[in-house]
């Protein structure tokens, strides 16, 4: 029995090569967006951190009483229209705020005043239903202050 001589190579398929070279165009294309995700999120953290930790701090004075604190975190225009004792006496009039969340934070400039608004969400102490206050601010002196 004679055997035969083998026949000519089969042509490979470059469909194998392409696939390849698309699943690592996807995976480049995936590591890209989350990597650009990543540092798109710290940038507008960093731009809104410090909006939300000064409406923050004076949501803690409201919480704990301590209205005086709360009129000092005040922007300058508010507190030329307010003096520190009618402040404390509004304060104390209202249902005292027992806890609060941050909703929401934005931050803009036009020109050269930067400001923004922190959406809070409130609680009374005696039980009365939470509310939403928008809580504006305004960067004075490079401290941002809430100023309502």
């Amino acid at each position: 029995m004679t055997s035969l001589p083998p026949g000519p190579p089969k042509p490979k398929s470059p469909l194998r090569k392409i696939l390849i070279i698309v699943a690592i165009v996807l995976v480049l294309c995936c590591g890209g967006a989350v990597v650009a995700g990543y540092f798109a999120y710290r940038g507008i953290d960093a731009a809104t951190a410090p909006a939300r930790e000064a409406a923050t701090a004076y949501a803690d004075d409201l919480v704990a009483g301590d209205y005086a604190g709360a009129y000092a975190q005040l922007c300058r225009r508010t507190r030329e229209l307010t003096t520190e004792q009618r402040f404390v006496a509004e304060q104390t009039a209202r249902p005292r705020v027992s806890d609060y969340s941050v909703t929401g934070v934005s931050v803009e400039q036009h020109n050269s005043t930067v400001s923004g608004v922190v959406t809070l969400k409130l609680t009374r102490a005696d039980g009365g239903s939470a509310y939403t206050l928008g809580v504006p601010l305004l960067k004075e002196d490079g401290q941002w202050r809430v100023c309502m």
